[in-house]
């Protein structure tokens, strides 16, 4: 049986501006339109996510782009002050 984490292996992950959210193609990615996705607490940027080292099209051309990120790199970014608020009782997954 397979762990979490070796569920996980092969999902990469891109940080982005929320000002380019327009870009993304929900097609290419999980989540399926801006309503499934995670903010940074200043709304500022956004992630998606997508299995492969294949970069999707409408990701790769993203100008604010920072990554792919792997599983574990995006666990230890969500964990930051820019994501996550420890006085918050909201847990967020990022899988």
């Amino acid at each position: 049986m397979m762990g979490v984490s070796e569920i996980y292996n092969n999902r990469r992950y891109m940080i982005f501006n929320t000002s380019e959210l327009y870009k993304i193609n929900f097609d290419e990615v999980y989540e399926t339109s801006e309503n499934t996705l995670r903010f940074s607490l200043n709304k500022l940027k956004t992630f998606v996510k997508w299995d492969g080292d294949i970069i999707p099209n409408s990701v790769n051309f993203l100008e604010s782009k920072e990554g792919p990120y792997n599983n574990n790199q995006m666990i230890e970014i969500l964990s930051t002050g820019e994501w996550y608020d420890p006085t918050s009782l909201t847990i967020n997954n990022i899988n």
